[in-house]
C-alpha cells in the first residue's frame, strides 16, 4: 500500500518520457515568459543590475517554491545524503549567472525575437556532453541516432538563418548585431555545459527542488560579483538599485517566472535527459517570439525578407527540436543510464537503490522526513510580502505593449503550469 506521499505503483518508462515532455513544454512557456521583462534593458538601464534584479527574484522563489512543495527539512535531508553536488550545483549556478547576463546584452543588441533562439543553441551542447559522459544515445538504434542528429542539425540551420537575418534589419547596427550575437552564442555555451551538473545530480538522485535550492546560492553570488564589479562598486550599485526601484517589480517577476519554467526543465531532464529534455524547453523561442513581436512590437516595420528570416529559422529550429523529442529512449539505452547511475552511486558511496527508485519516480525521501515546520509559513509570507512591497512602487516602463497579448499568453502559462504541475504530483509527488 503506497503512502499518501509517494504514487501508487511503478512507473513506465513509456509514462515518466510523457511526464518529461510535458514538464518540458512548460518549462518553454515559462522560460519565455521570463525573458520579457530583461527587455527593460532598452528603457536605459544597466544590463548588470537587470540581471542583478532578477537574480534577486530568482533566490526569493528559490527559497519558496521547493520549501512550499516538500518542505526545508525534505530538502535539508536531500542534500545531507548527497554533499558532493554542492560544488556541481554551485558551478551550474554560477554558468548560468554569465550566461543571463550575456543574454541581456544580446537582447540590448539584437532584440528578443533573435537573441533568443540563438542562445538554444546550448541543446546542442548539453547533447554532446549527455552523450560523452552519461550515456546518452548509448545503445540506442539507428532511428533514435537518426531523429537526435537529424534534429540537432536542423536547429543549427535554424540559429544561423536567424543570425543571417540581422543582417537585413536597418535599425540594428552591424557591430551590435556582430556583439549581440556573440553575447547570446556565448550564453549558449555556458548553458548547455551548465546541464552538466544537472544530470549527474539526478543520476545520483537528488530532488530537483534540492538542487535549485543550492544552485540559487551559486547564481545569486555571481551576478552580485559581476555587477560590483562592472558597475563601480557597492555605492554605485545602491544608486542603480535605487533608480531602478519603480519597475524592480517586473524584473522580480520575471525571476520568479524563471524559477517555475526551471524547475520543469530540471524534471525533464531528470526523466528524459539532457539531450532530450534541454531541446524541448528550448520551445520558449517560439513563446519569446510571441512576447517579442506580439507583446512588445520588434518586429513592426521590419521587411518581409526579415520575417520570412525569422519565421523559416525559428521553424526549423522547432522541427528539430521536435524530432529529437520523439526519440524515446529504448531499453539499451536506458541500461546506458543505469550504468552511468551506477557509477556515480560507486563513486561517491550512494545507495543504489534510492537512487533507482528516484530515477523511477518514486520518493524514497518522504519516508524519512515528512514534518513541517510553523516558520516555513513565514517564509511564504515574507516572500510574498518583498512582492507586495515592490508592487506598491511600481511603475508602467516606458515601452510600449500590447495588453490584450500579454492576457492570452499569461492565460497559456497557466494552463502548461496547470496540467504539467498536476501530472507531476500524481505520478512522481514532485520527486
Amino acid at each position: 500500500m503506497s503512502t499518501p506521499s509517494e504514487p501508487a505503483g511503478k512507473i513506465s518508462p513509456r509514462s515518466l518520457h510523457r511526464l518529461g515532455v510535458t514538464c518540458g513544454f512548460a518549462a518553454g512557456a515559462w522560460l519565455g515568459a521570463a525573458e520579457a521583462p530583461t527587455k527593460l534593458v532598452t528603457a536605459g538601464f544597466s544590463p548588470f543590475v537587470i540581471s542583478l534584479g532578477t537574480v534577486l527574484g530568482v533566490f526569493v522563489a528559490r527559497w519558496t517554491v521547493p520549501m512550499a512543495l516538500k518542505g526545508t527539512g525534505y530538502v535539508w535531508v536531500d542534500i545531507k545524503k548527497k554533499p558532493h553536488l554542492i560544488i556541481w550545483a554551485l558551478l551550474a549556478g554560477a554558468l548560468w549567472a554569465v550566461a543571463n547576463t550575456l543574454t541581456v546584452f544580446a537582447i540590448r543588441d539584437v532584440g528578443l525575437s533573435i537573441a533568443f533562439p540563438l542562445w538554444n543553441t546550448n541543446s546542442l551542447i548539453g547533447l554532446l556532453w549527455g552523450w560523452l559522459l552519461f550515456g546518452e544515445l548509448a545503445g540506442a538504434d539507428r532511428r533514435h541516432i537518426i531523429r537526435v542528429s537529424g534534429g540537432a542539425a536542423a536547429m543549427a540551420v535554424g540559429a544561423c538563418l536567424l543570425a543571417f537575418s540581422t543582417s537585413w534589419q536597418a535599425s540594428i547596427a552591424p557591430r551590435a548585431a556582430a556583439t549581440g550575437i556573440a553575447a547570446a552564442l556565448g550564453a549558449a555555451l555556458l548553458w548547455g555545459t551548465m546541464y552538466v551538473p544537472y544530470r549527474k545530480a539526478y543520476l545520483s538522485g537528488m530532488n530537483p527542488l534540492s538542487f535549485v535550492t543550492i544552485f540559487a546560492f551559486g547564481q545569486t553570488a555571481t551576478v552580485l560579483l559581476l555587477t560590483l564589479a562592472f558597475e563601480g562598486g557597492i555605492h554605485h550599485l545602491a544608486a542603480e538599485l535605487l533608480r531602478v526601484r519603480p519597475v524592480l517589480f517586473w524584473l522580480f517577476l520575471g525571476g520568479f517566472c524563471w524559477v517555475i519554467g526551471d524547475l520543469f526543465q530540471h524534471y525533464a531532464a531528470k526523466y528524459v535527459g539532457i539531450g532530450r529534455g534541454i531541446p524541448l524547453s528550448n520551445t520558449n523561442q517560439i513563446w519569446g517570439l510571441a512576447w517579442g513581436a506580439l507583446v512588445l512590437g520588434e518586429m513592426n516595420g521590419a521587411g518581409l525578407v526579415t520575417e520570412l528570416l525569422i519565421g523559416t529559422g525559428s521553424l526549423v529550429m522547432l522541427a528539430g527540436a521536435w524530432a529529437i523529442s520523439l526519440a524515446e529512449a529504448p531499453e539499451g539505452e536506458r541500461a546506458a543510464w543505469r550504468s552511468a547511475a551506477d557509477r556515480e552511486c560507486r563513486r561517491y558511496g550512494l545507495d543504489v537503490e534510492q537512487v533507482t527508485a528516484s530515477l523511477e519516480g518514486t520518493d524514497p525521501l518522504s519516508r524519512e522526513e515528512s514534518t513541517r515546520s510553523w516558520w516555513e509559513l513565514a517564509i511564504v509570507a515574507a516572500a510574498i510580502g518583498v512582492f507586495v512591497s515592490l508592487g506598491l512602487v511600481v511603475k508602467r516602463p516606458a515601452i510600449s505593449a500590447d495588453l490584450g497579448w500579454i492576457a492570452v499568453l499569461v492565460a497559456l502559462c497557466a494552463a502548461f503550469l496547470g496540467i504539467a504541475g498536476s501530472l507531476l504530483w500524481r505520478r512522481t509527488r514532485f520527486s
